[in-house]
């Protein structure tokens, strides 16, 4: 039997030994690495305001309904009729009247948000719905401010324009110019504002890269919280159409529809019409989501972004460069263009983009096996228009939407495939109703593309929320507590509460348990218990409002700088729960 001190055995601490121990554990800190880089992000919150659609289900009930919300330009924005001719070379002139555009703009709670009225006339309408829809997403999340690791969350904004300054010097001169103007209409200060009046301290980047800002904004989110640089992210993309002039300079390079319609993919393509709103995201890694218990919308898979460089046009569309930003994307994913169940397409609807976008994604469903099923192919800008800096968004809740619940809307103004799209080359479905995504193997992946005039394009991939782990369901009464800052506020609130307790689909126990944990507390306060929503109802309409008592001004100084005399904080001792705090901190202490 060989010794086992043979002289040919390595012993402990021999330099085959440590080198191989070396080796161990470099791989497995490589793998932690990989894993860090590809580790998937959770959606668990959600806000938006777009054409025809004020908050989510107002936006998902358009897209089931198949609703075009293209109007004509409002007459408070501009006389579409006297800036309008067929002929989009006429100097001065647009050969659209139609666009995407929101309610009461012009509307704003500056007080809820610490605002002066002064100010606030000074602060670009962009800044200022933007943090309504960032409340808005903070409050689908359950997200209490106070909970949140305000220096370790990230502000991400896709913005572009800035037709706010330019509007109010056409109309007041300099003189509307005041101490609040610089900051109020800087595209910088948008990230800035958000940051600024919810206190975060993590990174805050304004992104402009036209068309596709806010998908951009989007990916460097993603990086910053894959990295462990921020444990929360807030991303945005915001725009309004106040001014004709880009509508315009947009008529003479012949990009808009005459008729104010995006017909992506169709025969009839000639153009897009613009669009304005806003959409917001709050954004998880996975395992914090999961060990947080936030409800999670929909997962990030991975994400890519790309320029063109030197094509036929410095905005014009780069075919092999959509191409890469996918197959990038999916790689970043871990996931084969095979696994995917839907496409939202940048679509903008015109005659040139159409058809190299359609051949780019064709191209990288041909790299892999063909799936089970085509992808489904689809675009919101046929619903909404395009949103420019923030049509990325727009497309990406829409996308998160349909995996979460199941459904593709259909796409709009189909009726025939582009000529210069190759049917034979056209591996897709376009939904002309609204169709059920059953995904594959059980996943339903769907892939977002944003392409900007800029040359600067960007893909992001994403999946449905896991499968929710087994509870016992919530049962008997429940506590539903609204509060608000002041009591007009909080009367419009019960009537919007009411409104969301009377919708078919509502979960009566989920919702009033979010009212009550998942939102911040404002001094005037209602609370009824209810065992269903048309009970919760009735008693919120009958309630009575209460004050909450503001908190004591107590203040208690124990300093280190020799202000202490004998029998200091005696008389505080002899209170039976001062005593005890004491004796509490005493016991951490030791």
């Amino acid at each position: 039997m060989p010794d086992i001190d043979d002289a040919r055995t390595p012993k402990l601490g021999d330099p085959q030994l440590r080198a191989a121990a070396a080796v161990r554990d470099m791989r497995q800190k490589l793998e932690v690495e990989r894993g860090r880089q590809h580790a998937p992000v959770a959606i668990v919150g959600m806000g938006c305001r777009f054409p025809g659609a004020h908050g989510l289900e107002a936006y998902w009930r358009l897209l089931l309904e198949g609703r075009d919300a293209i109007t004509e330009v409002p007459a408070a924005r501009w006389d579409c009729s006297a800036l309008y001719d067929c002929d989009p070379d006429a100097p001065g002139k647009s050969n659209s009247i139609w666009g995407g555009f929101i309610d009461e703009v012009e509307q704003f709670d500056a007080e809820f948000f610490g605002i002066s009225a002064r100010e606030a006339l000074s602060i670009d309408p962009q800044q200022r719905l933007l943090l309504e829809t960032a409340w808005r997403a903070l409050e689908d999340g359950g997200l209490v401010l106070d909970q949140l690791p305000r220096h370790r969350t990230g502000v991400y904004v896709g913005i572009s324009t800035n037709d706010y300054a330019s509007l109010l010097a056409q109309r007041r001169g300099r003189a509307w110019i005041d101490g609040h103007a610089a900051l109020g209409n800087s595209v910088a200060v948008a990230a800035g504002r958000l940051a600024y009046t919810f206190g975060f301290q993590g990174p805050t980047l304004s992104v402009d890269t036209a068309c596709s800002s806010s998908l951009v904004a989007v990916h460097l989110a993603l990086r910053a919280l894959r990295w462990g640089e921020i444990d929360v992210a807030m991303v945005a993309g915001v725009n309004l159409t106040l001014t004709p002039e880009l509508t315009i300079s947009f008529s003479k390079a012949h990009m808009m529809a005459a008729d104010g319609r995006c017909k992506t993919f169709d025969a009839a393509a000639d153009g897009y019409v613009r669009g304005e709103g806003c959409g917001v995201l709050v954004l998880k890694r996975l395992d914090a989501a999961l060990h947080d218990g936030d409800r999670i919308r929909a997962v990030l898979l991975g994400s890519a972004v790309n320029q063109d460089g030197s094509s036929n046009g410095i905005t014009a569309p780069n075919g092999p460069a959509q191409s890469t930003v996918i197959r990038s994307a999916l790689a970043d994913a871990r996931v084969s263009a095979s696994q995917l169940s839907l496409i939202e397409a940048h679509g903008t609807g015109t005659a040139l983009g159409d058809p190299i976008e359609a051949g780019a994604l064709a191209d990288v469903l041909r790299d892999h096996d063909a799936p089970t099923s085509a992808p489904w192919l689809a675009s919101v800008k046929t619903n909404i228009g395009h949103l420019e800096a923030a049509a990325g968004v727009a497309g990406l809740i829409k996308a998160a939407l349909c995996v979460e619940r199941g459904q593709v809307p259909a796409h709009l103004h189909f009726n025939a495939l582009n000529p210069l799209i190759a049917a034979a080359d056209f591996p897709f479905r376009v939904p002309l109703s609204t169709e059920p995504l059953s995904g594959i193997d059980g996943r339903r992946i769907a892939g977002v593309s944003s392409f900007g005039f800029s040359g600067t394009n960007a893909h992001v991939v994403l999946e449905g929320p896991p499968a929710p782990s087994p509870t016992a369901a919530i049962q008997g009464p429940q506590l539903i507590a609204i509060s608000a800052r002041d009591g007009d506020a909080l009367h419009q609130l019960v009537e919007t509460t009411c409104t969301r307790l009377a919708e078919p689909e509502m979960k009566f126990a989920e919702f009033a348990r979010s009212l009550t944990t998942g939102r911040n507390a404002f001094r005037h306060r209602l609370a009824v218990c209810a065992t269903s929503a048309p009970e919760g109802i009735e008693k919120l309409r009958l309630a009575r409002p209460a004050l909450a008592p503001e908190a004591p001004p107590v203040a208690l100084l124990f300093t280190g700088q020799g202000c202490q005399y004998p029998g200091m904080a005696k008389g505080l001792m002899a209170e039976e729960q001062f005593r005890q705090t004491i004796a509490r901190c005493d016991a951490v202490m030791d």
